[in-house]
């Protein structure tokens, strides 16, 4: 037996999130449907991020067992041709039976775009969030420092959470605009359900006036989801990397 893991980039917004669920097309169902055809044996992959319904990814990883003797190198070529267009395996490479996507320290990395304008742009209508009102980044970027370092994110968690332990560290929050698109990249050691897409909901009010940027600590410190912006469409959010420190 063999275990390999691969790196999946998707465009979301046909799914109903990651993870399989009755009734409903997603990108785990559709993955083990393709790898359980090419192998000709029952697959069940373990995915790392579990991405809500309209969110894309260029870097979600998910392992497999198999006993397939394709070399693991060539699986990714392989698997594409019994996918959809809107999911596609970067790379597929052979690791440690012990390896397992969720439970190995990672740094995880998300961008979320805006795009903010008077009008809106078609093209870009899939993968941003359109916003007409003006967004003042300089206060946007000066709230985004106040998150970074290790924080309990409570206030910045859906009260949906399972998790019993909101304890998360932030290395990077960066806001950037080129053009009329504001890019909010965030990396850390994990997040929260609908951590990312609060935290820019939380900045762009910020941006617009409504909350000062100094607010960000008093938020956090409150330990209370009422406090903090609403949450963001998910459209907007995409994951564009998970990276392991440790040999594979």
């Amino acid at each position: 037996m063999r275990r390999i893991k691969l790196e999946i980039a998707y465009d979301g917004t046909s799914y109903h999130g990651w993870q399989i669920q009755p009734g409903e097309l997603t990108v785990e169902a559709v993955v083990n449907r393709a790898l359980s055809e090419l192998l000709q044996e029952e697959v069940t992959v373990i995915g790392a991020s579990r991405t809500d319904s309209g969110v894309h990814a260029k870097g979600n990883v998910a392992v497999f067992d198999t006993d397939t003797r394709i070399p693991a190198e060539k699986i990714c070529y392989a698997i594409n041709q019994h996918l959809p267009w809107d999911i596609r395996v970067q790379s597929s490479i052979e690791v440690s039976e012990s390896f397992h996507p969720r439970k190995v320290k990672s740094k995880k990395s998300y961008e979320y775009s805006i795009l903010n304008r008077s009008i809106s742009l078609p093209t870009d209508r899939l993968y941003s969030y359109f916003l007409y009102y003006d967004l003042d980044v300089k206060l946007m970027q000066e709230a985004a420092g106040y998150l970074i370092g290790k924080h309990d994110f409570k206030s910045f968690c859906s009260v949906k959470t399972q998790a019993l332990d909101t304890v998360r560290e932030i290395y990077s929050l960066k806001v950037e605009k080129v053009g009329y698109m504001i890019r909010i990249n965030v990396t850390g050691n994990g997040f929260l359900y609908n951590m990312v897409r609060i935290i820019t909901g939380t900045l762009i009010e910020v941006g617009r006036g409504v909350l000062a940027p100094n607010d960000m600590d008093k938020i956090l410190k409150g330990l209370d989801r009422g406090l903090a912006g609403p949450t963001a469409p998910a459209h907007g959010l995409t994951l564009v990397s998970i990276e392991y420190d440790m040999d594979i």
